[in-house]
């Protein structure tokens, strides 16, 4: 059938909706409704329902959110219960609740619903096939409704509502729908069918497997002997449960037991960390502790060795020369034409040199100390074996020098002796000869090497050379000294450079 042009909108066609259509909201994509033809629809719903409105034929409704095109067709007499695809719904209990026991409960007949072009072809039916006459819609217009009309404008939203309650009732889905969700909720609908219908052929297998299957009835006597053995049985498994039930009992009390020793164990455990711990504390301190001690000590042994290694004659006698000229604590002893020394200095520096040689000399009681040094700082003064007394300081004349000829002469002689006793000690103590004290210069009289130390008619580079090898024998007497004695070795090599004659 053609369908008749009706204007849902008033975009396309130049009509509007008439401002006086209930509208009301799709439930589940929450859109916007416009139900038209709702005057005739009364006569169709149960008495209690449709007293006091006006019938008339129903001539459509139009279900979308805005525009919607002239189209609309007539369901048929087998399609007013349920849409293309919806399978019927049992009656619920909230639907019976609206449905008077002596009315039946039916769904709604002689809708027509305004669709779209492409859907509305899917509900063209033949005229045979229809129970009912198309009818044209209402004339729409722009106009408001006169006051008038109020009280039919309410009958409409009462019928409405009756419509959609029972429209919920017997598809236990909440009205109204517009044609897309209806499509959804349909597709949901047969694919659960499909699942129950899969399930029923599912028991249909299964029950048919069973009625095929064969069942051997027992004798009362074969009965009996396996109700007497299925008891014997029982027994057993009633003697397994009591032995199991003790047994469990003796571990749960041996459980109780392990875990008193456990908590025991983890008390005594918990102590001994605690005590280790506070061991360990006490470790790592008295570790610290040696560490600092160990780091004192090392320090003290190397102060130690500095000063063993350190003498005091060494260092408070130091020897050494200054050209050709030999020193003792930086004074020189001796003079050149070219170089004129003060006799000051000469004079400190003789006092030096007997100093050091009246203290080791006093060091041995076995020395036989028969020539005295009188060390008085820069005025020292040699007794010889016959207690004469002679001044060993300056200044003195050139050409008459004797008693301060005399007194160098003594002096010299003073330390060779020391020299000889030296060398007897050595002796006496098995010193290997290499190792033995052995003077650099020879002593004769008053002769060191082959200069003389006397200062009269003398050159001046003679007497200077004399003295510096008189301290070269010193060195190495005192040296020998050190080695000898309870002083420590010496801090620098004792070696003293010699010139050449």
């Amino acid at each position: 059938m053609k369908p008749k042009v009706a204007a849902a909108g008033g975009g396309e066609k130049g009509h509007s909706v008439d401002p006086s259509l209930p509208r009301f909201k799709c439930q589940e994509c929450h859109r916007a409704l416009v139900v038209i033809g709702v005057e005739s629809f009364p006569d169709r719903l149960p008495a209690h329902t449709n007293s006091g409105m006006h019938a008339s034929s129903v001539q459509g409704s139009i279900m979308g959110a805005s525009r919607m095109d002239s189209s609309y067709v007539m369901l048929s007499k087998q399609n007013r219960s349920q849409g293309p695809g919806i399978p019927p719904r049992p009656p619920t209990a909230a639907a019976a609740r609206h449905v008077e026991p002596n009315q039946s409960t039916r769904a709604i007949e002689g809708s027509y619903i305004m669709l779209p072009p492409a859907a509305a072809s899917i509900y063209k039916t033949s005229a045979s096939e229809g129970g009912g006459a198309h009818l044209p819609p209402p004339s729409l217009n722009s106009t408001s409704p006169s006051p008038g009309n109020n009280s039919g404008f309410h009958s409409s939203v009462t019928v409405l509502k009756r419509a959609f309650e029972i429209a919920s009732s017997q598809t236990q889905v909440e009205q109204p729908l517009c044609l897309e969700c209806m499509r959804v909720l349909s597709d949901k609908m047969d694919k659960e069918i499909e699942d129950v219908n899969t399930d029923i052929k599912a028991y249909d297998v299964c029950l048919q497997r069973l009625e095929q299957e064969s069942y051997n009835i027992l004798s009362e006597t074969d009965f009996n002997k396996e109700k007497q053995k299925i008891e014997e049985e029982e027994k057993k498994l009633k003697a397994a449960i009591e032995e199991a039930e003790k047994q469990y009992s003796e571990v749960t009390s041996e459980m109780k037991k392990l875990e008193t020793k456990s908590k025991e164990f983890e008390e005594l455990e918990e102590r001994y960390w605690h005590e280790f711990n506070s061991f360990q504390f006490q470790l790592t301190s008295h570790q610290e502790e040696r560490d600092a001690v160990l780091a004192k000590i090392e320090v003290s042994q190397v102060h130690l060795e500095l000063l063993k290694r350190t003498n005091v004659l060494n260092d408070a006698f130091y020897i050494s020369h200054d050209g050709v000229i030999g020193t003792i604590n930086n004074f020189r002893l001796g003079r050149l034409p070219n170089v004129q020394v003060e006799w000051d200095e000469i004079n400190a520096a003789w006092g030096q040199a007997a100093l050091l040689l009246h203290t080791m000399a006093q060091y041995f009681p076995k020395f036989k100390y028969r020539i005295k040094i009188h060390p008085m700082g820069s005025y020292p003064r040699v007794t010889d074996i016959n207690n004469n007394t002679y001044e060993l300081f300056g200044p003195v004349n050139l050409f008459w020098s004797t008693r301060f000829d005399k007194a160098m002469t003594w002096f010299l002689t003073c330390l060779q002796e020391f020299a000889e006793f030296a060398i007897n000690l050595d002796k006496e103590n098995n010193v290997p000869f290499d190792k033995s004290l052995k003077l650099p210069y020879k002593i004769d009289g008053d002769k060191v090497g082959s200069y003389t130390i006397f200062l009269s008619f003398n050159k001046l580079e003679n007497w200077t050379k004399a003295l510096k090898y008189m301290l070269c024998n010193l060195k190495w007497v005192l040296y020998w000294f050190i080695g000898n004695t309870s002083f420590a070795a010496p801090s620098a090599s004792l070696y003293l450079a010699q010139s050449p004659k």
